[in-house]
């Protein structure tokens, strides 16, 4: 199991406790992204009697596939989850999540649905690609299907294009044969370029809908809401240039290029009114 930390605060705690309570043999890989928070090390002395664990330091903030694909180095398991540091893992899904795995042989990659605190699914946990005709049929409406799935999310497994990077579990043969993450993201649309090399290479995407894990959904990044945004555009636009037919069309591709960071502009005074109001609550209090 790997989980990748930047500064995760304390959910990160919350995190490595579920999943080591849990019986089944495990190892699980901390990597951490230069955090300042001082969390990772905690964790490191809190459970130095655990040989389950292992904490790696990275010196920079690398992004989290590049942080990703070197975990996976010193694991030495033949199935690896990826798990973000605001997922809470218990045993039960665990077991379900390997069992569906090991049912499927032709399975490259299993999800689950991710929650929020009220269990609310979060809708990126059951995607089709992002193609731009998708898109835009979510931004305008109109005919056509878009990119998140319509109605409730099944309950049941189910093929699909992508499932959500907060949980990804896969054959470490899988991983390997597609070569990891793409390193040229830094953080967002990582995952959907994952799910889409799995598929391309011959492998099945699974959504175990049965499966809910409460995600906490961005503990790193609300400190860094323009940062986060920033990279987020940056992982729209390599997804598209890779992948989507629309790209091959040079005016249209401009105009692709345009929309996003045009969209990436106008968030950006928000994100700083609303990480300003925080601080200013942080401090009152």
């Amino acid at each position: 199991m790997i989980v990748v930390s930047a500064d995760s605060g304390e959910t990160l705690r919350d995190c490595v406790s579920h999943v080591l309570a849990c019986t089944q043999r495990l190892e699980l890989v901390l990597i951490d992204n230069a955090s300042v928070d001082g969390v990772p090390q905690a964790i490191a002395r809190a459970h130095a009697g655990d040989a389950r664990l292992k904490v790696y330091y990275n010196g920079a903030n690398l992004g989290f596939g590049p942080a990703v694909n070197r975990a996976a180095v010193q694991a030495s398991g033949d199935t690896l989850l990826v798990l973000n540091p605001d997922c809470m893992l218990d045993e039960a899904s665990l077991r379900r999540l390997l069992g569906v795995l090991a049912d499927n042989p032709q399975a490259g990659l299993v999800g689950a649905v991710v929650c929020d605190a009220q269990g609310r699914p979060d809708p990126a946990s059951c995607r089709r690609d992002p193609l731009l005709r998708r898109a835009l049929v979510g931004l305008f409406g109109g005919r056509g299907e878009g990119v998140n799935i319509d109605g409730a999310i099944p309950d049941r497994v189910v093929d699909v294009d992508a499932v959500s990077g907060a949980l990804m579990l896969l054959p470490r043969r899988v991983f390997d044969q597609v070569g990891g993450f793409d390193e040229d993201y830094f953080l967002h649309c990582e995952d959907l370029d994952l799910c889409r090399r799995v598929r391309d290479a011959g492998w099945r995407v699974l959504l175990a809908g049965d499966v809910r894990v409460l995600h906490g959904k961005g503990g790193s990044s609300r400190h860094r809401p323009v940062f986060v945004s920033f990279h987020k555009h940056r992982g729209m636009w390599r997804w598209f240039r890779k992948f989507d037919p629309d790209a091959r069309n040079p005016l249209l591709a401009s105009i692709v290029w345009l929309g996003i960071w045009a969209h990436f502009l106008l968030k950006v005074p928000g994100q700083w009114m609303r990480k300003s109001k925080e601080t200013g609550k942080r401090s009152e209090e």
